[in-house]
């Protein structure tokens, strides 16, 4: 009898230190294939739909007695007359009440803060409505009208909210410095499991983007928490296997963009040696050879940088 309570202890001890690493990784694998399905899913829906601007109203109008106030439909009409075209939607949520769609009002970002979900696209990122960036001779500016979100709930169980530009531009091929804002379109952050736990950026939430009116992409970046400094251009498509493993590899420039949407809700840690500058895995050829595309991460602002000389950082995505 001695022998088995044991037995009995020794199992239950083991029992109470796997259990919770075992648990952990079923739910990674789960939430792994439902971010799957789910891109697959809007990409499929996307590539449906006719362009992808001009959906509702964000506009200003003033009164006669000279008060201004802003005219906002567009991302709830985006939905009801866009989306839900072409795609099940069970549920649809206007601004002040994305909980009735399993929104939760706060969330974990990937280093552990705790932060409020942001309801208009200001509060994602107040340079997606505003931002003034100055280098050498160059000064860029670009600005839009706040936008308020809205949230929907797919056929699948899925939560999302959604931030909507009407008037998102197309790619034209730049190969000068611009700002990844206009290109924007939709930006959606997603729980897997609605308003159930942990609801933590990388686990159950995470988030889409999608750019340009036509011809639009879909990305989902799985970001790595921290960023890689001191790298140069040449060295850029090689760091993040070599420094944050195998599964993690450089963004793409429509990643990049979506990182930049998204940087409160990862992390507060985005400096990069002093910088604030992100490589990218798209090339440009210039005079002096083939460098990457970076981008100012605290502006949105692409930009080209001299070919193997500048030591700036990589926000590594999951392949």
């Amino acid at each position: 009898m001695a022998e088995i309570l044991l037995s009995l202890t020794i199992i239950g001890v083991v029992a109470a230190i796997t259990l919770p690493s075992l648990t952990g990784n079923i739910n990674e694998r789960t939430w792994n294939t439902q971010r799957k399905a789910l891109y697959a899913r809007m990409s499929q829906a996307i590539a449906l739909m006719p362009a992808l601007n001009g959906y509702g109203t964000l506009s200003e109008e003033t009164d006669s007695a000279g008060s201004t106030s802003i005219i906002d439909t567009a991302a709830e009409v985006f939905i009801t007359d866009g989306l839900a075209k072409v795609m099940k939607i069970n549920n649809i949520c206007d601004n002040d009440h994305i909980e009735d769609c399993g929104i939760p009002l706060t969330y974990n970002t990937m280093d552990a803060r705790q932060g409020s979900m942001p309801t208009t696209i200001t509060e994602l990122n107040d340079k997606m409505t505003s931002v003034s960036y100055s280098y050498s001779y160059t000064h860029n500016t670009y600005s839009m009208l706040d936008t308020k979100a809205a949230a929907f709930e797919t056929g699948n169980g899925e939560s999302i909210l959604t931030f909507y530009n009407p008037n998102c531009v197309t790619n034209m091929g730049e190969t000068d410095w611009y700002f990844a804002q206009p290109k924007i379109c939709a930006n959606m952050i997603y729980d897997l499991n609605g308003s159930k736990g942990p609801n933590t950026i990388g686990k159950d939430i995470g988030f889409m983007t999608i750019l340009y009116p036509t011809d639009s992409v879909v990305v989902a970046p799985m970001p790595y928490r921290n960023v890689i400094t001191g790298v140069t251009s040449d060295e850029a498509a090689t760091a993040c296997t070599h420094q944050a493993g195998e599964e993690y590899r450089i963004p793409t420039k429509d990643e990049l963009a979506s990182l930049f949407v998204n940087k409160d809700l990862i992390s507060d840690s985005f400096t990069t040696g002093g910088t604030y500058h992100w490589y990218s895995s798209s090339k440009i050829v210039q005079s002096t050879g083939i460098t990457n595309w970076v981008m100012v991460a605290n502006y949105g602002e692409y930009r080209i940088p001299e070919v193997g000389t500048s030591n700036w950082g990589i926000l590594c995505v999951k392949r």
